[in-house]
């Protein structure tokens, strides 16, 4: 490095090749950092480098374009520039200070010096202003005045910038309480972009909570205050001991060590921790995949990440927390209220009666949560006490775990009316929930790696809790109010929070989560002396939490069969309002994406029938023909309101099987109908779109005679015009004349609502059926770009269907453009009818379900006959074993 800088002087612009020449030296730079470059080692020096190379770089060029005018302006480096922390990519940016508003003597110098830093390739963040204007700017902009607080003279007027120091002091403007003030509402802003979480499994590394750029508002409220240089001082001042300011610096140093791989990586300012650079960074800090199973290394790396974010953010609450005790209350202002005989209240804060209250009152652990929820006035815990925490965290051994007013103390945090979410992020924050609840341990932290689950398992569990919890509440209402009507039938609220927090306890250890989960809920239960029904209740909630999505999503619940199933496992109505609760609350903290108006719609369709089922007793099943009877009167009823002639409604329906008023709503055979009724043969295929079903979704039907592919062609075209398919009908009538709906909604998730979008989708489908070909057009199906990195194995199963009716294929594989079109190419390909379809997507990974017979409509029970449908499927879908 001292060389390249030996090599930086005016000199260089004698050469006609100066500009090569800059670009080279900035070329070397940049090599001999990465060469230098160890993820096991500081990157300080490193950031320090470079930042002293840019310096000479910047120095050469201003002495050479200004010349005489060099040291009458300054030119100051600012932001990470300034701090002397520049990463490989970092931005560059500078001031220059002028000393009049009159530039015309050396406007064209600076245009000059401007042109040639972005010629060289340094593209520096460039203002240029008087003190006068740089205070104005401050003066309506904190992020101005944030900026300029970490100022650093490159080159240039040293009087001038010492003028600019003297004129942003806080006794100027901008005094340490009101830039405290504004710094904790712009974080405020900034952790509502990342949801108040930290534990997003594509972390931003500087601007996500818990991230760098919580360090530097650290720094820079400290620095407001003090006129400090170094975080050092904080012990100085009596924030941190020197073992946590330690810890601090190395949680720092974590951060600053994958940003600087990252930036190496992407050969830009890459902050975004994604999937696409995760094993790369793994496999660079040693995070080995052999002897383990796929997606540990990146798994054990981001637990990694997320354990070091999770120090920093409860640092960062204390040290925010002293700031404002300091910097707005004042520095001698204690206002002390006693609350009881362990714990006194001090500027809003809850503290410890002395250093000693844990040991002599270990169960003062939890009673300090229960207290917080039962004081709403008590802002949070004292910097002083969060630390005597995290030091008594050992005295919650087995001991504490099983002693009896431990656990009534701990289900008492769940029994409360309020508070109950922001205690637990607190426990888990402090330490407390993990080592309460051993198995919890396992989960802090712990990635998903899928594209469904957003979050870390422990954090994806208290927004489970939280979305519980937002049921009870009226501020709530408008989100879900069938939810919070259910709700209200629940007696004991904390029995669903328990369930939630068990639900996925076990994820990340071999076997059925589900089924070890219950096994630690049920321990849990008896150590804490819950009622046997109580227990019950938890341990089927944790065991069975997946069996209302899977079941609303992957069968055909129009089938009263099963309902029927279903109801018997649920067993009771109580049952079912708690898994209903529960399985919303859990689909909507898995990623706030998937849920929408299809599986509100669904899910709420399925308990409706199975509440029915419930109330009228499992031993009086739906008949066949009741329900039969009913949908033909409800929808001859419907259409003869609308003017159809009775006649015309039977010649409709002359051709059309039973199974087809059985799967199709009133309402949906009144549609198909009318249309069916007002066609002609010269009509067909006849292509029709309902905008809005009962479940949220856009109804694409299809009537026409019946040939091959007809499946196929309408799923590729759909595809082909970005619509996600939710669900798939296909009957046959007696006649040969086929009724296909298609249920589907917008990729986004969202319903179709623009006429113009409606008509193109129904004439580009009624097209490519009558050209019986799907036209080579750009598919808009847009796979996400983190889908590449969750390669679903594909998995082929036949079941047997209870009433014996169909076959039904289990199709498990990764989502894809054409997915379905392929399937659909198979099932003609082995001459096997296709009478329903159920589809679903979760991120990447398609769960379909195919109801399909012979072409006698028998099912297909041979085992070398499906070994042959499978092996078709894979070979259309280009798929091994």
């Amino acid at each position: 490095m001292t060389t390249l800088k030996k090599n930086i002087n005016t000199e260089i612009f004698a050469d006609k090749n100066c500009l090569q020449q800059f670009k080279q030296l900035l070329k070397q730079n940049d090599t001999e950092l990465r060469q230098k470059f160890n993820p096991h080692k500081s990157v300080s020096d490193l950031l320090k480098e470079k930042s002293d190379f840019i310096d000479e770089i910047l120095s050469c060029c201003w002495r050479h374009f200004l010349g005489e005018h060099a040291r009458q302006l300054s030119l100051i480096a600012v932001g990470g520039y300034g701090r002397r922390e520049l990463f490989p990519y970092s931005d560059i940016d500078i001031v220059v200070l002028l000393d009049s508003d009159d530039t015309s003597p050396y406007q064209e110098a600076l245009a000059n010096f401007s042109t040639f830093l972005w010629d060289i390739g340094l593209k520096p963040g460039q203002s240029v202003r008087t003190i006068k204007q740089c205070i104005e700017a401050a003066i309506n902009d904190q992020t101005v005045i944030t900026s300029l607080m970490e100022n650093r003279l490159i080159t240039g007027n040293t009087a001038l910038h010492e003028t600019l120091n003297q004129q942003i002091a806080p006794d100027k403007i901008w005094p340490s309480d009101q830039f405290f003030a504004a710094k904790m509402e712009e974080r405020r802003q900034r952790y509502a972009k990342f949801h108040d979480t930290a534990y997003n499994l594509e972390p931003n590394i500087k601007e996500g909570p818990g991230g760098l750029r919580d360090r530097q508002v650290i720094a820079w409220v400290f620095k407001r205050h003090y006129n400090s240089s170094t975080l050092k001082e904080l012990i100085k001042y009596g924030f941190l001991p020197e073992s946590e300011y330690m810890e601090l610096v190395d949680a720092l140093e974590v951060l600053w060590r994958i940003r600087y791989a990252l930036h190496l990586l992407t050969n830009r300012c890459e902050d975004r921790l994604i999937f696409d650079y995760q094993r790369d960074l793994a496999s660079q800090f040693g995070f080995s995949t052999e002897h383990q199973e796929y997606n540990q290394d990146v798994e054990q790396f981001m637990q990694f990440y997320f354990k070091t974010v999770l120090g920093l953010e409860r640092l960062n609450e204390m040290l925010l927390q002293l700031f404002n005790e300091r910097f707005v209350s004042g520095e001698v202002t204690y206002n002390s209220i006693p609350l009881n005989d362990k714990f006194v209240v001090i500027n809003g804060y809850l503290e410890a009666i002395d250093d000693t209250l844990f040991e002599r009152h270990p169960l003062a652990l939890l009673e300090l949560f229960l207290i917080l929820e039962q004081n709403s006035s008590i802002k949070g815990v004292r910097a002083t006490t969060i630390r005597l925490i995290r030091k008594s965290l050992h005295l919650i051994d087995d001991t504490f775990r099983k002693n009896k007013d431990a656990n009534r103390l701990f289900i008492e945090v769940f029994r409360q009316p309020r508070g109950i979410t922001d205690q637990l992020r607190r426990m888990n924050r402090y330490g407390v929930l993990a080592a309460y609840i051993p198995c919890f341990a396992n989960i802090v932290a712990r990635m998903q790696y899928d594209l469904f689950h957003i979050y870390t398992v422990d954090e994806h569990t208290l927004f489970v809790i939280r979305n519980l919890r937002r049921f009870a509440l009226e501020k709530h209402l408008d989100e879900l109010p069938f939810c919070n009507d259910i709700f209200l039938l629940i007696s004991k609220p904390e029995v669903l929070y328990l369930a939630g927090l068990f639900h996925d306890i076990a994820k990340g250890r071999n076997g059925d989560h589900s089924a070890i989960g219950e096994e630690f809920a049920r321990e849990f239960c008896a150590q804490h002396d819950l009622s046997p029904h109580d227990t019950n209740l938890i341990g089927w909630l944790v065991r069975n939490h997946l069996v209302m999505s899977m079941t609303a999503q992957r069968k055909d619940i129009s089938d009263p069969g099963v309902i029927h199933q279903f109801a018997q496992t649920v067993g009771s109505i109580e049952y079912l309002n708690h898994l209903y609760l529960l399985t919303v609350a859990d689909i909507r903290a898995t990623n706030p994406e998937l849920w929408n108006a299809w599986k509100d719609a669904l899910l709420k369709e399925l308990y409706t029938a199975t509440y029915s089922a419930l109330h009228r007793g499992l031993q009086s099943p739906v008949a066949l023909t009741d329900r039969l009877l009913e949908n033909k009167k409800e929808a001859k009823d419907e259409l003869v309101k609308l003017g159809i002639s009775e006649p015309a409604i039977l010649r409709s329906w002359q051709h059309a099987n039973d199974d087809y008023f059985l799967r199709y709503s009133a309402d949906e055979i009144a549609w198909h109908t009318i249309a069916i009724a007002s066609s002609k043969e010269d009509d067909l295929p006849l292509v029709l779109l309902r905008p809005q079903t009962q479940r949220g979704s856009a109804e694409v039907f299809v009537y026409t005679k019946n040939e091959e592919a007809i499946f196929s062609l309408s799923t590729a075209t759909l595809d082909q015009l970005g619509l996600t398919i939710l669900d798939a009908r296909i009957m046959t009538t007696t006649d040969d004349y086929v009724l296909n709906s298609f249920l589907v909604l917008e990729q986004s998730g969202k319903p179709i609502n623009e006429l113009f979008r409606e008509v193109h989708i129904c004439n580009v489908l009624r097209t490519n059926l009558l050209l019986r070909e799907v036209k080579k057009h750009k598919n808009i199906h847009r796979q996400s770009r983190q889908a590449k990195h969750f390669p679903i194995p594909t998995s082929i199963q036949f079941h047997a269907d209870p009433l014996n009716r169909h076959t039904i294929i289990e199709l498990i594989t990764t989502d894809h453009a054409g997915l379905l079109s392929k399937i659909g190419r198979a099932f003609v390909q082995k001459d096997i009818h296709l009478h329903s379809a159920k589809i679903t997507t979760i991120g990447s990974r398609a769960e379909d379900m195919f109801y399909i017979t012979d072409n006698q409509s028998q099912p297909i029970i041979d085992a070398a006959k499906q070994e042959q449908i499978r092996e078709e499927i894979l070979k259309m879908l280009g798929a091994t074993g």
